[in-house]
């Protein structure tokens, strides 16, 4: 009975041309192979499964074929034949992660002196090459820089930036991108042909989407749907993968955008029930919310959201139900309790935790203490006395006895705050120009208007809050919370202003005064 070959080696380009997805790599390497302009050292880098081993294998063969077709090997002869098979000693092939150290690397420096038995040019392809420690970076270093006629080095890496200096200026780079998801989706209903695996379209583009831009991954995931009976639809590919299928990511979205708390836990139960993996549903919420912040973001969102068409129209109608900040916010909790969750052995309570705290009113929407309604326990009052701008209004912990909105009064010293803060950051000064302030008590409130630009920078920038306080103490000599004001929940009573109040008295005493500038 013959063995089952796995489709990403069976499907593994044996030719430039053959390569999906990296034109430009193909194509410059082949130009190369055929002008006879080869370089001693190439560095593939990019994302794992995008073709870089498969490219340096090809390379391997094209230098050293026999009957080179237009910079293509011919795959024919004996020496593409060995090369393949792994009997050719002259191209070597070297983990650098379970051959990281320096006398691995020293060892092949002995081996790299000695001329090719078979082939036109030794070839050593080291792949992971960002794990050689730092003494075998030293050795690799040396036979770079003097390298012998008869040897190509082809370095294959994901981390880019652990590579020395020293390495990536003596190597030729290219750069491997992540293949389109589309493209990834062509290829797969290709192959699904010619494998006779009834593969439908949605079940490719899905695929393709998990494969997250490799041609590899999504070749392995092909293959562990295939031996499924019937067409194999989207349906059937969440449900072999145990991934959690869109209706439910939509019914939660809405759970959480209604601020349902009963519907979010309702949801994350019946997910539980269907033993979901509660990491993978975190990191599929994380990928949904990322395309809900698109569909609010960009008028036509449909080339970078990957979904299937029908889709587009329920992301743009969530994205009309929040505001971006909130979406934000709630990408930014999944992040969090992805994060714990990989470390916790409570991963369920995490993930309800972080669903709940989305479900919330986000925290300028909140209202403050003093707006909230009056505990059932009694709360101590201030013995302090008070007076000037304090003895106008009462104090924070008495408005929740005496009105259901918290009384501010204006602060007539805005405009110098203003000018304060202009010299201090002029990117929150143009926020908020043309803008009031209120105060009571301890709390600063701002009415940006329509701009809702300032509440994000003082929400997410510490710099302009330190800024604006910093204005503010500089003019009032007082230090402020500082909050966005909100009419509904705020009442504004018209301070006097001292002078005029000054001026009215003096008039009725006969007393005549002149204000001078």
């Amino acid at each position: 009975m013959a063995t089952h070959q796995a489709l990403y080696r069976k499907w593994r380009p044996k030719t430039f041309d053959d390569m999906v997805g990296q034109d430009a790599v193909s194509r410059t390497l082949k130009n190369e192979v055929a002008g006879n302009m080869l370089s001693h050292a190439y560095l593939f880098c990019g994302t794992r499964g995008t073709g870089k081993t498969s490219s340096a294998k090809i390379l391997a063969r094209a230098v050293n074929c026999k009957n080179p077709q237009d910079g293509n090997p011919c795959c024919q002869c004996e020496i593409c034949r060995g090369i393949e098979d792994e009997t050719l000693l002259d191209v070597t092939e070297i983990d650098a992660a379970s051959n990281s150290g320096v006398d691995s690397i020293r060892e092949l420096r002995g081996e790299a002196r000695f001329t090719p038995a078979a082939t036109r040019y030794r070839v050593y392809i080291i792949d992971e090459t960002h794990m050689l420690s730092q003494g075998a970076w030293g050795a690799l270093l040396k036979i770079l820089e003097e390298p012998p006629a008869h040897v190509i080095f082809i370095l294959a890496t994901t981390e880019l930036h652990k590579v020395p200096a020293t390495i990536l200026s003596r190597c030729q780079r290219f750069d491997f991108s992540r293949i389109d998801s589309e493209v990834i989706a062509k290829r797969l209903i290709y192959i699904a042909g010619e494998e006779s695996i009834p593969l439908a379209q949605d079940a490719a583009l899905l695929i393709a989407k998990l494969a997250d831009g490799g041609m590899r991954d999504a070749l392995s995931l092909l293959d562990l749907v295939s031996s499924m009976e019937g067409e194999i639809t989207s349906e059937a590919v969440t449900s072999r993968l145990g991934l959690l299928g869109r209706d439910h990511l939509f019914s939660l979205a809405e759970a959480v955008f209604s601020r349902d708390a009963g519907a979010v836990l309702q949801a994350a139960k019946g997910l539980w029930d269907q033993s979901v993996d509660y990491q993978r549903l975190c990191e599929q919420l994380t990928g949904f919310f990322r395309d809900i912040m698109v569909a609010k973001s960009v008028q036509n969102p449909g080339g970078l959201i990957f979904c299937l068409p029908e889709e587009l129209p329920r992301y743009r109608a969530l994205a009309a139900r929040q505001s971006l900040s909130d979406i934000l916010r709630c990408l930014k909790l999944l992040q969090e309790a992805l994060g714990r969750i990989s470390r916790s052995g409570q991963r369920r309570v995490e993930l309800e935790m972080a669903l709940l705290r989305m479900a919330e009113p986000a925290a300028e929407d909140e209202p403050l203490p003093a707006a909230r309604e009056k505990s059932t326990a009694p709360q101590p009052q201030s013995r302090r006395p008070q007076s000037g701008a304090d003895a106008c209004a009462p104090a924070e912990e008495d408005a929740k006895a005496t009105a259901e909105k918290i009384p501010m009064e204006p602060l007539f010293d805005w405009d110098k705050v203003l000018t304060q803060l202009s010299a201090k950051n002029k990117a929150l000064h143009a926020t908020l120009i043309g803008s009031k302030a209120y105060a009571g008590g301890d709390l600063l409130l701002v009415d940006a208007g329509a701009n809702s630009m300032f509440a994000r920078m003082v929400r997410g920038d510490s710099y302009a809050k330190d800024s604006l306080r910093g204005a503010v103490l500089e003019v009032t000599g007082k230090k402020y919370r500082l909050g966005p004001y909100h009419p509904e929940r705020y009442e504004v009573r018209q301070k006097k202003d001292p002078l005029a109040d000054l001026l009215v008295r003096a008039s009725e005493l006969g007393v005549s005064v002149e204000v001078k500038e």
